[in-house]
């Protein structure tokens, strides 16, 4: 077949100055296999940088997968390489085949391709992700920062949160009748979605990536993925993307020494390998590998309508020692062990999302004590609007997991969390990682009997939705999945035929309900003015209490968590404001599970000065338990004294609509 001329080239020159500058942010309407049509004839027009490559050719069926029948155009002195192909047609597998400088043969997957055979074969597949007519506008127009609202998030593994009886997984539009009745039923305002972009490998969940555009094809076609969010956002539900800029799988199909050299890693090997990964690092200092990502990053939100992206790894980027020993690293050129060009990129990448979506959700996973990572980059920050605390998580999992004997010399690990909790916007994670390889469940990391593993866990899922910050819950917590996840099967749905893991489960649902309608929990999330203190210095009970406030009074909870398996008869704490108080949450509600100590009439002050306050008032605090407290009027009590059971009603009449509806009811 000979060469089509070019009758008006795919990428323009101004195109090539952008990409080649860094700036080029949509490089994906350009760069890969594009519908096109030439002298009236249908076909794609493909489109590859390939700078150091001798010969680029397309591999296809049709040619027995020989390249050399197919070569590409070169645009000279730009390092593309391109070629319209008639009568191709959508779904048509296909590769580049590269012939490097010193005779070598590639063959490579499209990295702009919008989709990839399903693993494991490894070709790239012509796809339109055109015309899809979306159905979310309400939702879109309706978009604000969320620094004042609730932002309660599920994470998810879409392969492993649930499967079909012969154990094949559910397609993106099949996923879509299942999860958005069970969100709402949870209460929760987002999903977070483990990534999709494409990759060889099950057991990486996602993280080792060989295809940035193509939404992995284990689930379907990319409008399947557009039909999934789009019925989520016409619920009402968010939907954010895990994403991973950081580092890319090695897998010789991939982007590993793409033309024949290091084009999208680092060329040198201290910079690039990942050795506690077996992956590589982007080499960030090129402005065509940031023209790559930050074009992927506007790609998720632009043609899939993610609300935002959890960006993985980020302290991987930061730190150029990070999981490596001596002399596997290089210092930069002032001799630090900052990866200034990864700063750039990170800053470069947030102020270009915000230019197009100003309200998206950039959150990074920064495990280290990096400072401004949510402050604006003018100020020298990084830019994100949220970090995952992952100092908060560690230390509470650490006191969690302690026995009951050793929490009081641990009380530290719940107040120190405190005083670095306003200095970002934080979102607390429990996330998948710390549940999978030997971590154990969530529920399992209880210390006790059976029954006290379900009592610590309801007290400790209100200490994480009370305390300040957004929240994400991994997929399973809210059931008390009891063995830890199994990253090749579905989740033990079963377990809800049992009473325990029922109730824990209708205890989540009130509890998300509650989350959502009190403005205390949320409205002043970021500032101290949200947060105070009651008694954080009750170590020899391992007892904490403290106050959330909302911009209102009358919003203002009182919250009490006893993290010991004693009940504390006439508990007494202060009070800035006298009158009644009435129990709005106790975890050990015998429709939790608990053992019914409730405090279930109105509780007068008394003019008793304690913590600092001319008033106080006694409860009774059941064992490992959560107590929430909220002052009403007599005129409102009430109304205040049923709003559980009315948020557990509300719940009661979704569950019967959901197919997660459970039959059988054991006890365990």
């Amino acid at each position: 077949m000979a060469i089509q001329p070019l009758a008006s080239p795919v990428i323009s020159p101004e195109d090539i100055y952008l990409f080649h500058e860094g700036s080029l942010h949509h490089s994906y309407r350009i760069l890969g296999a594009q519908p096109a049509t030439v002298d009236r004839r249908q076909g794609y027009q493909f489109t590859v940088w390939a700078p150091n490559a001798k010969e680029v050719g397309l591999a296809l069926d049709r040619n027995g997968w020989n390249g050399q029948q197919d070569p590409l155009y070169k645009i000279p002195d730009s390092g593309f390489w391109t070629r319209f192909f008639p009568e191709i047609h959508e779904g048509t597998l296909y590769k580049y085949r590269i012939l490097t400088e010193d005779g070598t043969e590639l063959l490579k997957a499209d990295p702009y391709a919008f989709e990839a055979e399903v693993r494991p074969q490894t070709a790239s597949v012509t796809s339109s992700i055109q015309g899809y007519k979306w159905n979310d506008g309400a939702w879109r127009r309706k978009q604000r920062g969320v620094y004042n609202k609730p932002l309660h998030i599920y994470e998810m593994h879409i392969g492993t949160w649930k499967r079909k009886d012969d154990g094949t997984l559910y397609t993106y539009r099949e996923m879509a009748d299942l999860l958005v009745p069970y969100l709402l039923e949870m209460k929760y305002t987002h999903v977070e979605m483990m990534p999709l972009s494409e990759h060889p490998y099950d057991l990486s969940w996602g993280y080792q990536n060989t295809g940035f555009y193509a939404p992995t094809s284990r689930y379907g076609h990319p409008k399947d993925l557009m039909y999934l969010v789009d019925t989520l956002h016409q619920a009402g539900i968010g939907v954010l993307l895990d994403w991973v800029p950081a580092h890319f799988a090695k897998d010789a199909h991939g982007l590993r020494l793409f033309d024949g050299t290091p084009l999208y890693e680092y060329a040198d090997p201290l910079l690039a390998e990942k050795p506690g990964w077996g992956t590589l690092s982007f080499d960030y200092s090129k402005p065509e590998v940031r023209s790559f990502l930050i074009s992927n990053a506007l790609y998720w939100m632009e043609m899939y309508h993610f609300d935002g992206l959890r960006v993985d790894a980020v302290t991987s980027m930061l730190k150029l020692d990070f999981e490596k020993g001596p002399g596997q690293f290089r210092p930069n050129v002032d001799g630090g062990l900052e990866n200034q060009e990864a700063v750039a990129f990170l800053q470069q990448l947030n102020q270009t999302v915000f230019q197009y979506y100003p309200y998206a959700l950039m959150m990074a996973e920064e495990s280290s004590a990096w400072p401004l990572v949510t402050s604006p980059v003018d100020v020298g920050g990084l830019g994100f609007n949220y970090k995952w605390n992952m100092g908060w998580m560690n230390d509470t999992l650490d006191y969690i997991e302690s026995d009951f004997h050793e929490r009081p010399s641990k009380h530290h690990l719940l107040t120190f969390p405190v005083v670095y909790s306003f200095s970002e916007n934080y979102v607390l994670p429990l996330s998948h990682d710390e549940v999978v390889h030997g971590k154990k469940s969530l529920l399992d990391k209880m210390p006790g009997t059976y029954e006290q593993k379900f009592d610590g866990m309801r007290a400790f899922l209100g200490y994480f939705m009370t305390f300040p910050g957004k929240k994400l819950l991994f997929m399973g917590g809210e059931f008390g999945q009891f063995i830890e996840w199994k990253d090749e099967d579905q989740l033990d749905w079963f377990l809800l035929d049992y009473d325990s893991h029922r109730k824990l489960h209708q205890f989540e649902r009130d509890l998300s309900a509650l989350y959502c309608n009190e403005k205390a929990l949320w409205e002043l999330d970021h500032s101290l003015d949200g947060y105070e203190w009651i008694a954080p210095d009750d170590h020899a009970q391992s007892v904490i209490s403290y106050v959330r406030k909302g911009k209102k009074p009358a919003d203002t909870l009182l919250v009490l968590i006893n993290f010991q398996p004693v009940k504390r008869e006439r508990y007494r704490i202060g009070v800035m404001r006298p009158g009644m108080y009435t129990e709005v949450l106790n975890s050990d509600h015998s429709d939790y599970g608990g053992s019914g100590i409730l405090n279930d009439m109105q509780l007068p002050t008394e003019k008793i000065p304690f913590h600092g306050h001319p008033h106080s008032l006694e409860i009774v605090l059941p064992p490992l338990s959560l107590v929430i407290l909220k002052k009403t009027t007599r005129r409102k009590t009430d109304e205040t004294s049923n709003q559980v059971t009315s948020v557990r009603q509300r719940t009661i009449e979704t569950t019967a609509s959901t197919p997660f509806k459970t039959r059988r009811r054991k006890k365990a």
